[in-house]
């Protein structure tokens, strides 16, 4: 028995990369669009009455000419163990580690606590309009285990990896080289292509990971070269400071990675700011992607990422609330944040490229552009359906919109969980908190 379900309202269709081709021939909005799902994948899309004559056992779900059927969210860079900790007060980088994050951490030692944080942070990502995320966990195994678990229960896709440090930071959260090593491997042979589970190494960054723990970790990554590779970048200057001094014999912060095999065209470095030119032709030349964390980089006041002159490079960039240095769990807000530091460096992305960014750049970055981040036949059936009116002060600027990009702008800066109609992941539509 064939058990099709037709979404039919605006659709959001991208036909290419805006920052390639112009946002104007990227993405478009069919005002009649429609999208059959059958088995979890999209099995076609077009014009709602065409494929609801042509697919009539269809159970039809109908959205209004106020709402907007988009793909899911892909958030490239979370922390998901500093679920509670977000929005704390008044810290730079290191000094964020050292009395937020890292005491945080240790308490996910527990497996019972980190269940509980897992879930919870898949709960309100899921409310937001999230999808898939891309996340660190803490040095403990069964940290990403338990990502992995409350993602499988939602059938929902995972990027996760068990985060490696073996220098400055406290002993309760440190490992070695060889065990950083081990454990990852075996969280690769557990959990790799399992499902809708896709593993990331994970060196949190140069000042915590030795050259000793690096270099095992490129070795690993060249045993598993499917696998992607993320670690943070260039993200506040006393953290290149600091990279400068713990490795004086490097050229930059990219070759302390460089230099023991971390990079390549599946690395993905958050943040990147603050890049030095060689870094950027590298990166360049070797097909690497850079995650954008606005909330983050301004909460804990890191500096403004280059969007347009990264972009203009052809390097992928993806979209990231970076939770819980960035200071929310919406998407919405972090477009609305990217947007701002559009304006403050004088190129302000329009409404369609933030939604691209959001989610095809995303995927594009965690290499998952064949499964998910476009509504597309053959792609796994993971969407956001938005309302564009879902408070007095958005439904009273969308009235005076003029078309679905000024609308779609009102939502994206104003918005929040309140703005999400319905989530479906994997084609099964999914209990919002």
């Amino acid at each position: 028995m064939i058990n099709d379900t037709l979404l039919t309202g605006p659709t959001l269709r991208f036909d290419g990369d805006p920052a390639q081709r112009g946002w104007q021939d990227a993405v478009r909005v069919d005002t009649s669009g429609a999208v059959l799902i059958r088995d979890g994948v999209i099995a076609r899309t077009g014009d709602a009455d065409t494929l609801a004559q042509a697919h009539p056992q269809a159970r039809r779900v109908s959205y209004g000419a106020d709402h907007l059927i988009c793909p899911g969210f892909v958030d490239a860079h979370v922390h998901y163990p500093q679920t509670a900790i977000i929005a704390s007060w008044g810290k730079r980088l290191i000094d964020w580690l050292n009395d937020y994050t890292f005491p945080e951490e240790i308490r996910l030692s527990d497996p019972e606590y980190a269940a509980q944080i897992a879930a919870r942070y898949l709960d309100l990502t899921r409310a937001n309009g999230t999808t898939t995320v891309a996340s660190y966990c803490t040095i403990h195994p069964h940290s990403a285990e338990a990502l992995f678990r409350a993602a499988a229960a939602q059938n929902q896709r995972i990027v996760a990896g068990k985060t490696c440090m073996d220098r400055n930071a406290p002993g309760a959260l440190t490992d070695t080289a060889q065990s950083a090593y081990d454990d990852s491997k075996a969280l690769i042979d557990r959990w790799h292509g399992k499902g809708r589970v896709s593993y990331a190494i994970t060196p949190r960054f140069t000042p915590t990971s030795s050259e000793d723990q690096l270099a095992a970790l490129g070795a690993l990554w060249a045993e598993h070269p499917d696998c992607l590779m993320q670690t943070h970048l260039s993200e506040q200057t006393d953290e290149i400071a600091w990279v400068r001094d713990l490795c004086p014999q490097a050229r930059d912060y990219l070759d302390t990675y460089e230099a023991h095999g971390l990079i390549g065209e599946r690395a993905l470095y958050g943040h990147a700011i603050h890049l030095e030119p060689r870094e950027v032709d590298r990166i360049t030349e070797t097909g690497a992607a850079l995650v954008h964390c606005p909330t983050s980089n301004t909460f804990i006041g890191s500096g403004l990422f280059d969007m347009a002159g990264l972009r203009a490079r052809h390097i992928p960039v993806g979209l990231a609330t970076d939770t819980g240095g960035g200071s929310s769990f919406s998407m919405l807000r972090t477009m609305a944040a990217a947007y701002e530091i559009g304006q403050l460096r004088g190129t302000p992305l329009h409404a369609a490229e933030l939604l691209w960014l959001a989610t095809a750049g995303s995927a594009r970055s965690l290499h998952l552009h064949d499964k998910i981040g476009c509504i597309a036949p053959g792609l796994e059936a993971d969407l956001t359906v938005l309302n564009l009116a879902s408070t007095p002060a958005i439904a009273q600027r969308t009235a005076r919109a003029q078309d679905h990009w000024e609308s779609l702008f009102a939502t994206i800066m104003m918005g929040d969980d309140r703005a999400i109609a319905d989530v479906w992941i994997a084609g099964a539509r999914a209990a919002l908190a």
